[in-house]
């Protein structure tokens, strides 16, 4: 329990030491863009919390697949809280993508191919932890999620193409099109992203950790009612 307890101080001050020093090097460190300007720093933020999202619900397609072949809880448990945290990371690539369209495209929002399919992967994963209790038998709200969680998956790697496989306005931040990046840019984002990651893990464990004292206090309750 102690060595447990070391571990999660431990990874949310190193969390909290990468998200500083990603501000400072965001907001001092990386030139300001030529075309956009400082509107362009929203950047760092959009991307890694897309990044962060589309790998939360990867982890929650792996355990849900884990749940349907062992139908042990602690896939369940990983695939439900991934889900959670990846919903609010995607929640965030939403807002800084509005705030960063408007000076940029004139609109928060305009229905091109990755913007739609956002919305709808935003709207399915908001109904998959919408649904979790809403089945009274815990082992059918786990299979039905585990189903879900696999399904909803498709909208990942649908998003990741849809700039490459239809005509879209979204720039293809990757390949470099659309915005040319220096070096100290590539750097801050690179830490952008390892910080992002760094977060999700340590939300993960604490939320996972959460979810087991759940299950420990519902079966106390079941030995104190029988």
């Amino acid at each position: 329990m102690k060595r447990e307890k070391l571990v999660d101080i431990m990874l949310t001050i190193l969390s909290v030491a990468a998200f500083l020093g990603g501000l400072w090097m965001v907001f001092f460190y990386a030139p300001r863009e030529a075309t956009m300007g400082d509107v362009q720093r929203i950047f760092y933020f959009h991307v890694a919390s897309a990044w962060v999202g589309f790998f939360g619900f990867f982890i929650t397609f792996l355990g849900s697949i884990g749940y349907l072949i062992t139908t042990k809880r602690q896939w369940d448990i990983l695939a439900f809280s991934s889900a959670e945290i990846g919903l609010s990371f995607i929640s965030m690539t939403l807002v800084t993508g509005m705030l960063w369209a408007k000076p940029v495209w004139g609109t928060y929002w305009t229905w091109e191919p990755r913007l739609t399919i956002s919305a709808v992967q935003w709207l399915l994963y908001v109904a998959y932890v919408m649904l979790r209790g809403s089945v009274l038998s815990p082992e059918r709200e786990a299979r039905f999620a585990a189903v879900y969680g696999i399904a909803a998956f498709v909208t990942v790697p649908l998003s990741w193409f849809a700039i490459r496989w239809w005509r879209s306005i979204h720039p293809l931040v990757i390949s470099g099109e659309g915005m040319a990046m220096s070096a100290t840019m590539r750097y801050t984002l690179f830490l952008a992203l390892g910080t992002f990651t760094l977060l999700y893990a340590t939300l993960l464990r604490q939320r996972i950790q959460l979810e087991k004292a759940k299950d420990e206090l519902a079966n106390l309750r079941l030995q104190v009612e029988s």
